[in-house]
């Protein structure tokens, strides 16, 4: 009886995450590869693009081919384009398979129309959903309570190429890796990666005396002061978007957990830690730039474009934000930008960033062809070349040590130094449960609570302890509803 309910309560489930924000990937994900006169919508998908999940549009009609319906949440050109792109390619090269790309406005719009065609009885091959929602994807089962999903460790079988694509899930990334690897099993395959680092206006900087981009947030303090001095001082010396995935950041930099079982990573979770030395600190940290105006608050949750947009105005000298856009920044910013790590609590020990993102996951069912040719097509997307090029596309990691070597060799990090920052903060991490980041049931209403708070203490001037213990009842109630039907 149990076991109906969860499938029924995931129905409404999708459609409740879904209205609770239009998408939660929390690496930015923005549109900004596509026009440097457009910064559109970021981390929760916003761009001008039909939110409804019905008759979206495909790259190519039905054949007497096999065809392998890859649904991504992107829809700006650069991205989209891309995907699109390297399923022409691949279909060239396997004239047998007809892999169609289909565009939706947002990872969840993915998810729930995913669920539904699970439903009808016509599901997709291959899907695109984000990091935070590992655990929704891993619970989610169909009519006869079979799991949506099936491990891609599980359907490679140890082979070492399909349909003569070598597999690249040996030259992953450790970050990826350690992140995506559940159950010693990768469920799905490692796509747009990012983590947060900071971007810098070093004209602005200089002019204020700092020579080097602050490490620690007692750095970032001296050289706010040191720029809102300046006789043409900008309006604010930081900023970034109020969006708990910066929260998430500093936790694991603290080396300290958001949830219980070591982050949902030796079991499940059942309770989350919004009280926590490490969320007090970052918090009242936070607050305080506020206080002072040292951090420019947007007026907006999870504002990628208002934060990005201020960068780039010079409105303030300092961006953090996603790595995902360092392609855009290094060809738009009319300042010399420099990216560095994320600040860090120099008083406290330095676990590890985490990662953001996305993978893509193959749905359970497929008849063996129609299998290896999806697994073919995962192969071939993230070999060398193409994982190379979509990182210089976009400034996503490079998702396979292949790609890293090959990018190194052909001289792309002596070039571009900016695009090697990201891998090289994920390479500095430990890898603990706090750096590796939360498998959390309802981690997208999670974040929303968390989200809500901050702008509570931004904007109404709250205590953060205060605030923060109502979020965490809210958190801890919207975590224990999930597992009294997801648990077991």
């Amino acid at each position: 009886m149990k076991g109906l309910l969860r499938y029924f309560v995931l129905l409404a489930v999708v459609m409740l995450v879904a209205a609770a924000c239009s998408s939660d990937d929390s690496d930015s994900g923005t549109d900004t590869t596509a026009a440097a006169t457009e910064t559109t919508a970021a981390t929760e998908t916003t761009e001008a693009a039909p939110t409804t999940t019905a008759a979206p549009a495909t790259t190519a009609p039905p054949t007497e081919k096999i065809d392998i319906d890859f649904w991504v949440a992107f829809s700006d050109e650069a991205r989209l384009g891309f995907s699109e792109d390297r399923a022409a390619e691949f279909n060239e090269k396997h004239p047998e398979y007809n892999v169609r790309v289909t565009s939706f406005a947002s990872y969840n719009d993915v998810f729930d129309a995913a669920v539904l065609a699970v439903d009808s009885g016509e599901p997709p091959g291959l899907i695109h959903f984000f990091e935070a929602a590992t655990r929704q994807a891993l619970d989610a089962v169909d009519g006869d309570l079979n799991p949506i999903f099936k491990s891609v460790t599980d359907a490679i079988a140890g082979r070492t190429e399909i349909l003569g694509e070598p597999v690249v899930l040996d030259s992953v990334v450790d970050a990826a890796r350690n992140y995506y690897t559940v159950d010693g099993s990768f469920y799905s395959m490692p796509w747009n990666t990012s983590t947060t680092v900071m971007f810098n206006n070093m004209d602005m900087l200089n002019e204020a005396g700092i020579t080097t981009p602050p490490a620690t947030w007692a750095e970032v303090e001296t050289a706010c002061a040191a720029v809102m001095a300046l006789d043409d001082a900008p309006s604010g010396c930081i900023t970034w978007p109020n969006h708990s995935w910066f929260v998430e950041q500093t936790l694991g930099q603290q080396g300290e957990l958001l949830g219980n079982a070591d982050n949902g990573r030796t079991g499940r979770a059942t309770e989350v830690f919004l009280e926590s030395d490490g969320m007090m600190n970052y918090l009242e940290w936070w607050k305080s730039l506020n206080d002072v105006g040292y951090y420019t608050y947007t007026g907006l949750q999870r504002d990628w474009d208002g934060t990005s947009n201020a960068y780039l105005a010079g409105e303030v000298a300092m961006l953090v934000y996603s790595s995902s856009d360092t392609t855009f920044f290094d060809e738009n910013a009319e300042f010399t930008n420099v990216a560095s790590f994320m600040p860090s609590d120099g008083d406290t020990d330095y676990v590890g960033n985490l990662i953001g993102g996305a993978t893509i996951w193959m749905l359970d069912g497929m008849d063996t062809a129609t299998e290896d040719g999806a697994l073919a097509f995962l192969n071939f997307f993230s070999n060398p070349a193409n994982a190379a090029a979509w990182h210089q596309l976009t400034g996503y990691i490079p998702i396979t040590q292949d790609a890293v070597d090959l990018l190194e060799a052909e001289g792309w990090y002596d070039e571009s130094p900016n695009s090697k920052v990201a891998s090289d903060q994920l390479a500095a991490a430990k890898n603990t449960p706090a750096s590796l980041g939360a498998l959390l049931g309802n981690f997208v209403s999670i974040r929303d609570v968390i989200t809500i708070a901050i702008e509570d203490i931004l904007v109404n001037d709250l205590d953060v302890a205060t605030r923060m213990a109502d979020a965490n009842a809210e958190a801890n109630k919207s975590l224990s509803e999930y597992e009294l039907l997801f648990g077991g």
